[in-house]
């Protein structure tokens, strides 16, 4: 499945490796192998501007700093810190608190090494734990995201098939250096092979074997539209989430102005108690929110 590759492998790798260590961008998690560190990068980056989360990142560790202290925090102020930096999926943020728990707790607050193991870790899928292994150990595999499938597609012709991605990106990697391997090819499709390619500009270190660049044809594989964050259940739920972060409770008539200007108690549409109900029913049954019937009304409160 990797015949479309150069044969002169060890070249590819040489060149991509010096290009990086030549010079990339400077993210604080790249200072670091600490895994607890990288976990928190890793997942505050999914789907979320890297300039968002430098921030979010450096305030998330100042209040934070080590996995002993996230497990010891209140679940609701960390999905409150979430929602508050605009971070995404408020899900992340209790899974998050969960895995610090579970280091702390199943393995006296040292990370696993191994990449199947992290995967035990609550939230933690196979990227992410490959991510960890990788930049706090210097034992994953060959990491395969967005930006890599598109290099591999433009640069060797890899077919748009996730199996084939794979096969590639594992023969590419010279073993044993998955640290400088993942951080380069990662670096390499967010500088040079973006959406709107920088052969020349950014110099990149695969010109004389891309296929793109000898024939123009800048194909990328295919990416799934993310739905319009604007007015989605997603953006609601955050809301819910912001404004019970500054109360300790809140009745759902008092909560839904704070979600939506035209909240109206009547009607069964978005935007009525039943429509807010519904919102705050789901995110109580992700465990993000505790509901209770006080006086003859429905109460709302992050679950800490």
């Amino acid at each position: 499945m990797t015949d479309h590759l150069p044969d002169d492998r060890d070249a590819v790798r040489e060149a991509l490796v010096a290009w990086y260590e030549a010079d990339h961008r400077d993210f604080p998690w790249r200072r670091t192998d600490d895994a607890y560190r990288i976990l928190v990068s890793e997942v505050m980056s999914q789907q979320t501007q890297l300039s968002r989360v430098e921030e979010a990142y450096a305030d998330f560790l100042d209040t934070w700093p080590t996995v002993e202290a996230l497990a010891a925090a209140d679940r609701g102020d960390v999905v409150s810190f979430w929602s508050g930096h605009s971070l995404g999926y408020n899900n992340r943020a209790k899974y998050l608190h969960e895995a610090a728990t579970q280091v702390v707790e199943a393995y006296d607050g040292a990370f696993p090494t191994d990449p199947d193991e992290l995967q035990e870790l609550m939230g933690v899928g196979p990227y992410t734990a490959n991510a960890v292994a990788s930049f706090a150990f210097d034992n994953g595999d060959a990491v395969v995201d967005t930006n890599v499938k598109r290099v591999l597609h433009r640069a060797f012709g890899v077919p748009d098939d996730d199996a084939a991605f794979a096969a590639a990106a594992s023969d590419l990697m010279p073993a044993g250096e998955s640290r400088v391997w993942n951080n380069a090819i990662m670096e390499l499709g967010g500088v040079a092979c973006g959406q709107s390619p920088r052969c020349d500009e950014a110099g990149c270190p695969w010109r004389r074997w891309c296929r793109a660049y000898e024939t123009g044809d800048f194909t990328a594989p295919d990416v799934p539209e993310q739905p319009s964050f604007e007015g989605s259940r997603r953006q609601m739920r955050g809301k819910v989430v912001r404004a019970l972060g500054n109360h300790d409770a809140l009745a759902l008539d008092a909560l839904g102005p704070r979600i939506r200007v035209d909240y109206s108690p009547d009607g069964d549409g978005e935007g009525s108690r039943a429509w807010l109900r519904d919102l705050v029913g789901d995110l109580a049954d992700d465990g993000l929110v505790a509901v209770e019937e006080r006086d003859g009304e429905t109460v709302a409160s992050l679950r800490r």
